[in-house]
């Protein structure tokens, strides 16, 4: 049972009552709260990310590029080059809508990051409406509050990463689930869609297999009609696991290609960590994408609906329990351990930091606790906004994301001097190190045997000849060719016999016959 002072109605939207006649009361305070606040603040939300994807055109990140490369391939009937140096692992999803984007030419991938951001305000809708049906609806507006002030995720959803789609799959699917407990339908497709794009989402089908099956377990369940359900819940959770090998197997002739190129591609860049600092690497990692105030205060708001309604806690603790032990899994695996696998628990700290704030909303409108929790979390927003106006440093972000699109268009402007185009004959085009081959691949149509990386012991002898690309913006430069310790910066050097054939401000061409 709650405690006296929790309202005992379920959570949702509630308007103010005249005492005497229990209608709504007079009065423009009535008028204010009457307004559908999620649905503006997600117009709002919308618009904002459109006039960004507008202001700042940039383009998709190394893995979203390879997703199209990928799929152009299979669209021209080839297999794709998933053994490529260095190529990301490959996401079977990402790869069909890929394939369906570059039918669009070379537009696709500015309509990848378009499709990207709109993924965006698609989770923030979706990270309201969890915490609304779990908690209330002020703390689902304070969860995507939180959220779109994070500015990991809309960096990433500015650069096109599969991680935005793959977390809006996630939490829909756990939204929709809290709602009518043992939803299947589109839970199951939801989960699906999310296994196809990444594969710890197999763990969550996997338990929401068996959360589904011990549903079945009472007597008004008959054995073959049960057993029917169970074969129908296990075609649905191995989707994901049945795809992601059938493709590696056609591709490579490896089922676990992905598995094992992952691991090696993780061990050769310094990605994997032993089992004895996934700990301090978590922590880190959590910092970095929450931010010590709203790690604080999901600590207080875990406590908080714990005392104040425990039940409703269940789904966001659940969420963070898997999330949380996927990345010690990944780490014990020895697979990449980087920040990008801690989101879906990062989300729900972001819930939790939400009850911290507006958990006053879940009590009696006449309890003095309410009042006075509503007064200090207002003066903790207050405070945080001005906080963030004076020690941000907004530039930064602005920076970051005028040097991606400047330095793709930069790239695109060198590589369609015809110059540059007539020179491809004597050679193949090489760049420094892996980073930006699938830039070069897609602006040139190429194919994986005309575009090398200096970097590439494979191309040691094919790189004698052709022309050579090479960084010369000192931003660019750090990010594109000294972006590893293993990186040699004299990869970003002309080799001899090479003459200068064309520049930009961020890259220049050489070229020898």
């Amino acid at each position: 049972m709650p405690p006296a002072d929790v309202a005992a109605v379920p959570a949702g939207p509630r308007p103010d009552s005249d005492p005497a006649t229990g209608g709504p009361s007079p009065g423009r305070l009535a008028r204010l709260t009457a307004l559908p606040w999620p649905a503006l603040a997600l117009i709002a939300l919308a618009l904002a990310t459109f006039v960004g994807f507008l202001v700042y055109p940039t383009y998709p990140n190394y893995d979203s590029y390879y997703s199209l490369l990928w799929g152009r391939e299979v669209l021209h009937g080839h297999l794709p080059s998933f053994d490529e140096y260095r190529s990301p692992t490959e996401h079977p999803l990402a790869v069909l809508f890929g394939a369906a984007l570059s039918l669009l030419g070379r537009g696709g991938d500015r309509v990848m990051v378009f499709c990207t951001e709109a993924s965006f305000v698609v989770l923030c809708a979706g990270v309201y409406r969890l915490a609304r049906r779990a908690f209330t609806p002020l703390v689902g507006l304070a969860a995507a509050g939180i959220l779109c002030t994070r500015f990991d995720f809309p960096f990433l959803a500015a650069r096109a990463y599969i991680d935005i789609p793959y977390l809006a799959f996630v939490v829909w699917a756990a939204a929709l689930e809290l709602e009518r407990p043992r939803r299947g339908g589109i839970v199951w497709v939801l989960l699906a869609c999310a296994g196809l794009l990444r594969p710890e989402a197999w763990i969550l089908i996997g338990l929401y297999f068996l959360w589904m099956c011990s549903g079945e377990l009472g007597p008004g369940h008959p054995r073959g009609e049960r057993l029917r359900r169970w074969a129908r819940y296990a075609a649905w959770a191995a989707v994901g696991p049945v795809v992601w090998v059938a493709t590696d197997f056609v591709v490579t002739g490896h089922p676990f290609f992905s598995l094992q190129h992952t691991s090696g591609l993780a061990e050769e860049l310094g990605r994997t960590q032993g089992l004895s600092e996934v700990p301090s690497s978590m922590k880190r990692f959590f910092f970095n994408l929450a931010k010590a105030p709203v790690l604080y205060a999901a600590i207080a708001g875990f406590l908080a609906a714990l005392w104040l309604a425990p039940r409703r806690a269940i789904m966001p603790a659940v969420l963070w329990l898997i999330g949380t032990g996927t990345f010690v899994l990944v780490g014990i695996a020895g697979l990449s351990v980087i920040d990008r696998y801690l989101l879906v628990p990062t989300l729900m700290v972001m819930v939790f930091a939400a009850v911290a704030l507006a958990g006053w909303s879940m009590l009696r409108k006449d309890a003095l606790i309410r009042k006075v929790w509503a007064v200090a979390a207002g003066l903790i927003v207050i405070y945080g906004v001005v906080f963030s106006a004076t020690r941000v440093n907004f530039h930064v972000f602005d920076s970051e994301l005028q040097l991606r699109g400047a330095s793709h268009r930069s790239l695109a402007d060198l590589l369609d001097q015809p110059a540059v185009r007539a020179a491809r004959r004597c050679g193949p085009v090489t760049v420094p190190n892996h980073k930006l081959v699938p830039d070069t691949r897609w602006l040139l149509g190429a194919s994986a045997g005309e575009v090398l990386a200096r970097a590439d012991p494979a191309a040691e002898a094919r790189k004698q000849k052709g022309v050579s690309l090479f960084v010369v913006d000192r931003g660019a430069l750090l990010r594109q060719a000294l972006v590893a310790d293993t990186d040699d910066p004299f990869d970003n050097i002309p080799l001899s016999g090479f003459r200068r054939l064309a520049f930009t401000p961020y890259y220049s061409a050489y070229v020898r016959c």
